[in-house]
């Protein structure tokens, strides 16, 4: 690197800084007015914006700013402005029977149209944000229930839930038959492939259906049914709608058996207000797999 001062750049003309490197000279150009003005204008309006609006956080909260604006508490004015609009239908939503809701068509609209908004803010994250489930989470558009799908017993699993430790919640599980010894490894996969075929699934070869048959009126029937279409009392699983909660593969039966089921719903009760449980149960019923 060399230093010329007084050098100027023979093709433009323009004095260099008097640093090259490689041979390659840098010009001493500068910056254009116009975009040191803007540059000096977008501070002055940041220090302006500090000074207007909340901006600097401090150890509990922030500087409130001059105009003391908040878009939270805008946001509060709107909901607030909002439930006023709506007072009077809530109200009418929360004295209606379920059954009075689905045949009021504007009651049915608002109590969807809520339910709707809850549902995505409170249950997608484990039933999806069309109902569809997932492995463990139950499908609520079809109309396979564990606990029942009519308006009552809908709004009833989701006031107290599942396992949830609520009193008035639901109870029963699927029991670890392989874990707590009361079936061998070789009757668990015999009772697995009955299990498939009750819902018309392949069965590997060899497979016994007799014996299959016996250990599921042994150990199977009292939840399940002697036909295997379930008990909505306990919870248990119609077997031979094709329609499975963690899988009907063998391996996957295999393993609910050998180690149970207990999944969680949780209870709403308490933390949604009577009538958005309503306005939930009503959307859920709606989505098609209702009965």
């Amino acid at each position: 690197m060399t230093d010329h001062t007084d050098d100027i750049d023979s093709v433009s003309g323009t004095a260099t800084t008097g640093h090259q490197w490689d041979g390659i000279k840098e010009l001493n150009t500068p910056l254009p007015r116009w975009w040191i003005i803007t540059f000096y204008l977008t501070i002055i309006w940041a220090v302006g914006y500090w000074v207007v609006y909340p901006a600097w956080p401090l150890l509990w909260s922030n500087t409130p700013g001059i105009l003391h604006y908040s878009s939270r508490a805008d946001v509060a004015v709107e909901l607030a402005n909002l439930d006023k609009i709506r007072g009077e239908k809530l109200a009418a939503l929360g004295t209606a029977s379920l059954a009075d809701i689905e045949k009021d068509p504007a009651l049915l609209a608002l109590a969807r149209a809520r339910g709707k908004t809850v549902f995505g803010d409170n249950c997608a994250p484990c039933h999806g944000t069309g109902a569809t489930g997932a492995k463990g989470f139950p499908n609520l558009n079809d109309d396979d229930w564990l606990w029942g799908g009519s308006l009552d017993q809908i709004l009833q699993t989701i006031r107290y839930g599942a396992r949830s430790g609520n009193p008035k919640g639901h109870e029963g599980q699927m029991l670890a038959f392989g874990k707590e010894g009361v079936l061998k490894p070789d009757e668990i996969v015999t009772v697995a492939n009955y299990v498939r075929a009750l819902s018309g699934l392949p069965t590997r070869p060899g497979y016994n259906a007799a014996a299959g048959a016996k250990i599921f009126a042994d150990s199977c029937v009292v939840c399940h049914g002697e036909n295997g279409k379930g008990n909505l009392d306990v919870g248990s699983k119609n077997l031979t709608a094709n329609i499975w909660l963690y899988g009907g593969d063998e391996a996957t039966l295999i393993e609910t058996i050998t180690n149970g089921r207990g999944s969680v719903m949780p209870a709403w009760e308490g933390r949604l207000d009577p009538v958005t449980l309503k306005a939930m149960a009503v959307y859920v019923h709606s989505l098609g797999g209702g009965r």
